[in-house]
C-alpha cells in the first residue's frame, strides 16, 4: 500500500531549542500506519525566520586520541544500548548513517552480537535511492558487506531498506509506511515520532546530518502530523533521509567524526567547531547545530582541534 507524503514546514522555531524532549518541541500527532496523507508545499524560509543556537555543552563532547579510540568507543556505545534496550523491553531500535561510521560497526565481538542482533532493527538515517545491491552507492549493501552478512554478522537482524527505485519522493514514501508499520516494540513511538534507542549521525564538512543539507526547506521540516521521511533531490540520484525531529527524538544521539588525510590534515575540525561551538548559527546555515542540546560528540584530536578551551580541558 502505498501513501502520499506530507511535508509541513515550521518557519520560527522558538520551542525547538529549549530543554523539552524533541517530541514536545516539536510535537506530533500520532496517525495510523495505514493513513493517506495530504501533500502540502513546502514554504521556503528565509534565514533571519530561524534562532541561532547556544553552543555545545563541553560535558556532552568527547575527544579520544585518534581513529581507532573513536571506533572502539561507538561499538561500546552501540554494545551497551543494545544490552540495556533488550534487558528493558526486548528489543533494540538502532539509526546508522552511511560513510565512516559503517567501519566503525565492524569487527563487534561476534558472541556479544549474537545476544543482541535477533532483536534488532536497524533503520538508515538517510540513504540514496539506488539498487539495494548497488556495491558503489548502496549503503545497504556496504552494511551488508561490511558487518551485516557473514561470519560475526548481525544474524537475526531487521533491516528496514528501500524499495531500491530512483524515484526519491516514492522511496520516502514508502520508507515512512514501512517503519510506520513496525509495532512498538521493534520501533517505539513518543508524541508521534519513533524513538530510537540509538541513533548514529555523521556530519558533512557543509554541516549536512544525514541528507539534511544547509540552505534547503527540508531541515526546517516538523510540526503536527509531519512526515519522518523526506525526499531529498539536492543531489542525483536523490536520497532519503530521516527529519531532524526523528534524529533529535532518539534517547541517544550520537555524532561521531575522526579521521585525517593528506588534504585535510586536520579531519573535520573546522566542521565540528561550527556544528558544536560556533556562534550565529542555524540549522539553515549549519544542519548540525540542531544537535547540539541533545547529542553526545565524540571525536579524535584532529577533529576537535579547533573547538577552544572550554572543550580541550
Amino acid at each position: 500500500m502505498r501513501f502520499i507524503l506530507s511535508i509541513a514546514v515550521v518557519s520560527a522555531l522558538p520551542s525547538f531549542f529549549s530543554d523539552k524532549p524533541f517530541s514536545s518541541a516539536f510535537s506530533a500527532k500520532p496517525s495510523p500506519s495505514n493513513r493517506s496523507f495530504v501533500r502540502r508545499s513546502i514554504t521556503p524560509l528565509r534565514m533571519g525566520s530561524l534562532p541561532t543556537v547556544p553552543p555545545a555543552d563541553p560535558s556532552n563532547v568527547t575527544i579520544l586520541p585518534d581513529a581507532a579510540a573513536v571506533g572502539a568507543r561507538i561499538k561500546a556505545l552501540v554494545s551497551a544500548s543494545a544490552r540495556e534496550a533488550v534487558s528493558a523491553r526486548g528489543r533494540f531500535a538502532l539509526a546508522i548513517p552511511g560513510g565512516s561510521i559503517l567501519d566503525m560497526l565492524t569487527g563487534m565481538d561476534p558472541a556479544d552480537v549474537a545476544s543482541w542482533a535477533p532483536h534488532t532493527t536497524v533503520v538508515y538515517v538517510n540513504h540514496k535511492c539506488v539498487d539495494m545491491d548497488d556495491g558503489a552507492l548502496s549503503t545497504h549493501a556496504k552494511a551488508r558487506h561490511k558487518f551485516l552478512n557473514g561470519a560475526g554478522g548481525w544474524d537475526g537482524v531487521d533491516v528496514v531498506v528501500l524499495d531500491g527505485s530512483a524515484d526519491g519522493p516514492a522511496e520516502a514514501a514508502s520508507y515512512e509506511e514501512k517503519l510506520r508499520g513496525r509495532d512498538g516494540g521493534a520501533l517505539p513511538r513518543d508524541g508521534g515520532v519513533p524513538v530510537f534507542d540509538l541513533a548514529l549521525i555523521g556530519v558533512g564538512d557543509d554541516g549536512h546530518v544525514g541528507s539534511l543539507y544547509p540552505d534547503r526547506d527540508e531541515v526546517a521540516v516538523g510540526g503536527d502530523g509531519a512526515p519522518w521521511v523526506l525526499p531529498v533531490g539536492a543531489k542525483d540520484p536523490p536520497s532519503i533521509t530521516l527529519s531532524l525531529p526523528v534524529m533529535r527524538s532518539a534517547q541517544k544521539v550520537v555524532v561521531a567524526a575522526c579521521g585525517v588525510s593528506e588534504k585535510y590534515p586536520q579531519g573535520k575540525s573546522e566542521g565540528m567547531r561550527r556544528a558544536i561551538a560556533a556562534d550565529g548559527e542555524t540549522i539553515r546555515s549549519f544542519p548540525a547545530v540542531g544537535l547540539r542540546g541533545v547529542a553526545t560528540w565524540v571525536m579524535d584530536e584532529a577533529a576537535g582541534s579547533a573547538l577552544g578551551d572550554a572543550y580541550l580541558k
